[in-house]
């Protein structure tokens, strides 16, 4: 890492000036001269933690609420009324991705000088496909521990759901889509679509008549944020290399980008209310819980159980290795986060508000926040691998298949590589899980079982997601202290990131605030005293 921030007052970067702060999570406060009445100290923790408080009653109200109703046997438009104020929220959040990501990223892009960019980048890269590949291993060892798909029945057939299994692809057309899909053709259509390739027969007259399965493109209803995210980075490099001319152009995409964050901080108050009816409808929308936790019951706990080793044990245990610090404190600092993922299973959604709390509450600076996480919201998928790991084991023992241990490595690489491109959309995972199975040669038409519950086991998948990514931005933003500390970092461009320190803080509104700052006694302000919003 060659990242410096010049800090007037000798803080490295954000990363350490948090600690000297008080946290937004009431934790660490400033000491007092005389000792603080326990009331006093209840009211001001609960202040600091409301909207966690909020977020956890949430999810717990929405639950009895959804039992509650559940006996009221409610038509299919009654759920949807239902479940109306947690699509407001998904809505809003989705709303928010685009400018968020794209602005974000071009701005980091062009704040960074490229060699550090890089290393920050690779730092990134890496740390993502250790963890995905540690995630598909304890995947594929659970599966074979508990052998889901071993137990005495016949295999189910699940009314409804054959028609929602995705068309089996071929493994070098699925990697092909990739490729294409970081060029996007036309960026307004990256937007909301997405290309995907299907097949259609073509008859050859001849001698011997053959029938060949030819692949064509089509466009799909999905955003494609890889590509975005991708045309965002490159933009960013080439606004640097223009100097002087782009640095205008740079200072849009940072106040764009700080207005988006107020915007993000004003939706992070209604999430607990959202969250609160998604949970209820969903729960109302279940049917036959008893017949499917009876049949798919083994592959519930499974997948759980996986996810649950990975996010508590393993991801922690990383990062305290490396970084000597307590990773549950960090974990709390992202509850908000991790609840909003659980109630809207999309990473993508979920990403403004963690960009929200690592910056406020973990004391990762901006440069490092919104850079990695709209990254790690694309590649990262810690989650979905161990779930695909685990469903391609549970369809092989379903089916009386026994795994060799070359199949064992391909569906550990292909889930780590798939991973990559799965959509962080609720059941994004399960439209590759097709491309494991048919590496492997497993029926793809039993993903109909896989959906029967995904509805429970890709809410976990989500909450695993972001916390990687989460905890992915706050090795970094370790290494750039540790680096800036005994290097002194490589120079910056010039829109300098000194205004790190501000992330830190409760955001109430930067724009506005830094008006003040202007009208507050000083007529000039230098460029080194500029805040990008990386």
């Amino acid at each position: 890492m060659a990242e410096k921030i010049d800090m007037e007052e000798g803080k490295a970067s954000n990363g350490d000036a948090h600690l000297d702060e008080p946290m937004a999570n009431g934790l660490n406060s400033h000491k007092k001269n005389g000792p603080e009445p326990l009331c006093q100290r209840a009211k001001r923790i609960v202040k600091a933690n409301m909207l966690v408080i909020l977020t956890v009653a949430g999810v717990i109200i929405g639950v009895f609420i959804g039992l509650g109703v559940r006996n009221a046997e409610l038509t299919r438009t009654q759920i949807i009324y239902i479940g109306f104020p947690g699509e407001l929220l998904i809505r809003l959040l989705k709303m928010i991705i685009i400018p968020l990501v794209v602005c974000s990223l071009v701005s980091g892009a062009a704040s960074i000088d490229p060699k550090a960019l890089g290393k920050l980048g690779g730092w990134a890269m890496l740390f993502f496909l250790v963890t995905t590949l540690i995630a598909s291993s304890i995947g594929v060892v659970m599966a074979f521990i508990l052998t889901p798909g071993s137990v005495e029945m016949t295999k189910p057939k699940l009314a409804d759901l054959d028609d929602d299994v995705p068309e089996p692809k071929e493994v070098i057309d699925s990697f092909l889509d990739l490729i294409r899909n970081i060029f996007p053709s036309n960026l307004v259509a990256a937007a909301f679509q997405s290309y995907a390739t299907s097949y259609k027969l073509v008859t050859k007259n001849g001698i011997n008549i053959t029938v060949e399965k030819v692949p064509f493109g089509t466009d799909q209803d999905a955003m494609n944020i890889l590509g975005l995210v991708v045309f965002a980075i490159v933009f960013g490099v080439a606004l640097r290399k223009l100097g002087e001319e782009g640095e205008i152009l740079i200072k849009f995409f940072n106040s764009f980008n700080e207005a988006t964050m107020v915007l993000v901080s004003w939706i992070m108050w209604y999430a607990p209310l959202g969250i609160m009816f998604l949970v209820a409808s969903k729960i109302v929308e279940m049917d036959n819980v008893g017949t499917l936790f009876a049949i798919l019951g083994k592959y519930i706990a499974c997948c759980i159980i996986g996810h649950a080793i990975h996010g508590l044990l393993v991801l922690p245990a990383i990062y305290f290795i490396i970084t000597r610090k307590n990773p549950y404190t960090f974990l709390w600092g992202i509850f908000t986060a991790l609840a909003t993922a659980f109630g809207t299973s999309s990473s993508s959604a979920t990403l403004p508000l963690m960009m929200k709390c690592v910056e406020e509450n973990n004391g990762v600076s901006k440069h490092i926040s919104r850079f990695i996480l709209p990254i790690g919201a694309t590649v990262n998928m810690d989650g979905a691998a161990l779930f695909q790991c685990v469903a391609a084991v549970f369809i092989a023992q379903l089916n009386d298949t026994s795994l060799n241990f070359i199949q064992v490595i391909t569906i550990l690489v292909t889930a780590t590589a798939s991973s990559v491109g799965a959509a962080g959309i609720p059941a994004g995972g399960v439209l590759t899980l097709a491309i494991i199975l048919e590496a492997v040669g497993l029926p793809t038409n039993d993903i109909s079982l896989i959906l029967a519950v995904d509805w429970l086991v890709d809410r976990t998948c989500t909450v695993l997601n972001v916390e990687g990514d989460a905890f992915g931005a706050g090795l970094l933003q370790f290494f750039v202290d540790r680096t800036s500390k005994g290097e002194g970092g490589a120079e910056l461009s010039k829109v300098r990131l000194e205004g790190d320190q501000a992330a830190t803080a409760p955001e109430h509104s930067p724009l506005i605030e830094k008006q003040g700052g202007r009208d507050g006694g000083r007529d000039k302000i230098t460029p080194s005293e500029e805040e990008s919003v990386m």
